[in-house]
């Protein structure tokens, strides 16, 4: 298994990938204790002056200006944590979990914080042994970064909340019993140490993360997606010659086209009507594709981009710069990841929203060039595929209300001291419905291409590469003349989406 070294340099999305589904381990770096002490010795110092320095030897947002005496200063520490434990509904799931004790580790472990090693150790420790923290998942805004579920995230530390082992049920078990069972001390929090531990934008990262690697497995899904619609429906790739790609150099469009003519080079199946009059265009669907498909790259490329600034950031507050200043800053602030996945969630909307116009056409016999009613070779009797188109019918309804940005709102907090903030947290958790939705519809998209292309065998095969995903397809859901039960077809499909990407690699060179 792979080791992931947390040393505060900057992490990638495939490592929160790896990590958070238990493909990788993550180990403290050797180096970080002493490199975190600079920061530490600072803090102290603070300590035995007069200097008012916020969270360190005052109050909290609206309270900074609130002097805290040196006997409640440990206090102070363990109650922000309490007390910032807000959140409500459902639980996070155990792999955002894990990328929320691997993020928050490296943060800290940068050393501009000010605390102990013991902190990004501990959170580390939890994450080796599986004991997750239970994490509500609403309650937000996304400015001083996720305040509640950082919180959460914390709680077990002191030996409070709540912990979820193996085989517990999601609300988890005391954290206390849970640290017992596993010969655990809970934490005593130094100054500024509980204020560190809230302050961030780690939740935001990991959401963004997730879906930024998602949706890069989607895009290449959409071409192979159009490709076997392109075969089934009898059009033709002419549009996606690079002869006329050149001429609107957009990257993502470049990318796009390329994997197109890849997918169908040598199509048999394209040759048998290359010269027939049926169509004199394909509809836009087809024909734009790779417009379409390649300007969701060129967001989701800057989607990355912002996450993976992100990921080697330091976003807690205050810090401590080299020079042993201690700064206040606003890095928690979720306005890039907000932008990012607002921007994010209306482009990839856009890959199922093209990819239902193209099942729509395979399913009527006036626009499908010849094929039954619903690709249901016995219409009448059986309906076929009619309500696979529902399905991702309600699906791109649905992300037409999800793609509205939550970025563009704001509302006060901390008796207006937090007087702007980024709602990212927001824009994050419906990012991963709208992903999820897309992921959906491109399984409807190829359950009813590979049947066309069944519908189709009379006339020629498809091409080489198409093939290969076309069997890929069919080990797992048959062909259907008769009707039977749709929805265990879509989920196959899903489930199949990665490996129809690899297949397609492996099949073209060129495909990315």
């Amino acid at each position: 298994m792979r080791e992931i070294v947390v040393d505060g340099s900057a992490l990638t999305v495939e490592d929160v990938v790896a990590v958070a589904h238990g493909r990788a381990r993550a180990s403290l770096g050797p180096d970080v204790p002493r490199r975190m002490e600079t920061s530490r010795s600072v803090v102290v110092k603070a300590l035995g002056g007069d200097t008012p320095v916020y969270g360190v030897n005052t109050g909290f947002g609206a309270l900074a200006d609130t002097p805290v005496g040196e006997a409640d200063l440990a206090t102070l520490q363990g109650a922000i944590v309490r007390s910032h434990a807000a959140a409500v509904g459902v639980p996070l799931a155990d792999e955002v979990v894990r990328a929320l004790l691997l993020l928050r580790a490296r943060t800290l472990a940068a050393g501009y914080s000010g605390v102990r090693a013991e902190l990004p150790s501990r959170l580390l420790e939890l994450l080796s042994l599986s004991l997750l923290p239970v994490i509500p998942g609403k309650g937000s805004v996304g400015a001083s970064g996720d305040l509640a579920q950082l919180a959460h995230l914390a709680l077990p530390l002191i030996g409070e909340g709540r912990l979820r082992t193996a085989g517990d049920p999601p609300a988890g078990r005391p954290a206390a019993e849970v640290l017992r069972e596993h010969g655990l001390e809970p934490l005593t929090l130094a100054p500024k140490e509980g204020l560190s531990l809230v302050n961030g934008t780690e939740p935001m990262q990991a959401l963004l993360a997730f879906s930024v690697h998602d949706a890069e497995m989607l895009v290449q899904a959409a071409d192979v997606a159009c490709a076997l619609s392109v075969e089934a429906l009898l059009g033709t790739d002419r549009p996606y010659d690079e002869r006329v790609q050149v001429i609107r150099p957009h990257p993502g469009q470049l990318v796009s086209a390329a994997n197109l003519r890849a997918l169908l080079a040598g199509s048999p199946l394209l040759a048998s009507h290359r010269h027939s009059r049926h169509a004199v265009q394909d509809a836009y669907c087809l024909r734009c594709a790779p417009q379409v498909h390649g300007a969701v790259r060129d967001v989701l490329g800057f989607a990355r981009q912002v996450i993976t600034t992100e990921l080697g950031s330091v976003v807690d507050n205050p810090v401590i710069v080299p020079d042993g200043e201690v700064m206040t800053t606003g890095n928690f602030h979720g306005e890039p990841l907000a932008f990012a996945a607002d921007m994010l969630a209306m482009a990839v909307s856009e890959l199922a929203s093209i990819s239902e116009r193209r099942v729509d056409r395979m399913l009527d016999p006036a626009f499908s060039r010849g094929l039954p009613p619903f690709l249901a070779p016995a219409a009448g009797t059986n309906s076929g595929f009619m309500l696979a188109q529902y399905t991702a019918a309600s699906l791109v309804s649905e992300n037409k209300v999800l793609a509205h940005p939550a970025s563009v709102d704001t509302i006060p907090t901390s008796g207006k001291q937090e007087d702007h903030v980024s709602m990212g947290w927001h824009a994050v958790r419906k990012l991963g419905e709208v992903v999820g939705n897309v992921r959906a519809c491109l399984a409807v998209e190829i359950c009813c291409a590979t049947q066309g292309i069944d519908l189709r065998a009379s006339v020629a095969m498809p091409s080489v590469p198409l093939q290969a995903v076309h069997a890929l397809v069919r080990s797992s859901v048959p062909r259907m003349d008769i009707d039977r039960e749709v929805a265990p077809q879509l989920a196959a499909v899903d489930t199949l989406l990665p490996d129809i990407c690899r297949v397609a690699a492996e099949a073209c060179a060129s495909f990315r």
